[in-house]
């Protein structure tokens, strides 16, 4: 598969397993997902000079919350370091969630994989050769040094079953503002599609007529998990589809300890109003790409908007910063083209 498909449920695999948590009477049920779920241990032990966590907000009841969420090729044993070697595990998608104290917004940043960023004790390096040379302790570490952003729990997911846990949601609807096609086989017409597994694979691999190269294809890929996000919000009620989608993702997720099905819980129900219009998907600032002075294709970050959107996260002032800078950042539109 695709690094583009399997970059496409990582958002959608945290947040349904935080609905899932919603099943509160069916204690067997949560008592399944999470043994479904595989264990990391506790990636923060010994991480040197964290940042430290937003400042409390005397009116909120809750906290802020970040999770560093990753697609990677593989999860299995991603909780024993004595099985990494480098390149074996390959982070395709590497995106930053944010769930401020009031929780009613959230903010989902995406930060590409191939960034070239300072890696403790490695030098620079692709930022997803981080989670290939130290596991998630050296991930957590080179993104925290980054974005100076406490992050509170951290989760791996791996895509061998994508269409499967489409297909389990009945398919999800996406608009399709023009005419697209590769020259092969797929084509897609205008308008809106419910686009089962394969179309939705189908969909975000498209390389040709992108006008943004492969950053138009990470829109396609946060558009998919708007999507899927809306349609777990819209079918909360039917059961038998939640449970069989929730069994699907929960098979396919490892986390960390502390990220309990009684903290998915809690987190659920301090976060229920929170709609997909609340969410805001962007791709973090970038210069473009480039070469490093070994040959390799590189993203450049722009230093002074990334440090600015992440300065904002880090103090709990996101929703203003968004609110005050939204149009300098690439912020998800409402139809991606």
């Amino acid at each position: 598969m695709g690094s583009t498909a399997k970059a496409l449920v990582v958002v959608g695999t945290l947040v349904v397993l935080l609905a899932g948590a919603a099943f509160g009477g069916l204690w067997w049920f949560q008592q399944r997902l999470d043994a479904n779920i595989e264990k990391l241990g506790d990636p923060f032990a010994g991480l040197p000079d964290r940042p430290a966590p937003a400042p409390a907000d005397e009116e909120a009841e809750a906290q802020d919350v970040n999770f560093l969420v990753l697609g990677s090729d593989s999860r299995i044993s991603a909780g024993d370091p004595s099985q990494w070697e480098a390149g074996a595990q390959r982070t395709d998608a590497i995106m930053l969630v944010h769930l401020p104290a009031e929780r009613d917004s959230a903010v989902v940043v995406s930060i590409p994989r191939d960034s070239w960023v300072p890696v403790p004790g490695h030098g620079h390096a692709k930022i997803n050769a981080a989670f290939s040379y130290g596991g998630p302790p050296l991930m957590i570490q080179t993104v925290e040094d980054l974005t100076g952003v406490h992050v509170d729990h951290f989760v791996v997911t791996d895509f061998e079953a994508f269409t499967s846990m489409t297909d389990a949601l009945g398919g999800v609807q996406i608009t399709v503002p023009n005419d697209i096609g590769d020259g092969n086989d797929v084509f897609f017409e205008a308008g809106k599609h419910t686009m089962d597994g394969e179309a939705a694979l189908e969909y975000t691999r498209q390389r040709y007529g992108l006008a943004n190269g492969d950053f138009g294809r990470v829109q396609r890929q946060q558009n998919w998990m708007r999507a899927i996000l809306g349609k777990v919000n819209n079918n909360r009620s039917d059961i038998v589809t939640m449970a069989r989608f929730f069994e699907t993702v929960s098979e396919s997720v490892a986390a960390d300890d502390a990220l309990t099905i009684d903290e998915m819980r809690r987190l659920f129900e301090s976060a229920r109003d929170v709609s997909t219009n609340d969410v805001a998907f962007m791709t973090a600032p970038y210069e473009g790409t480039g070469r490093s002075s070994d040959g390799q294709s590189i993203v450049v970050l722009n230093e002074d908007p990334f440090d600015r959107l992440m300065d904002a996260i880090a103090s709990g002032e996101a929703a203003e910063f968004l609110g005050e800078h939204g149009e300098e950042l690439e912020l998800l539109p409402a139809t991606v083209p």
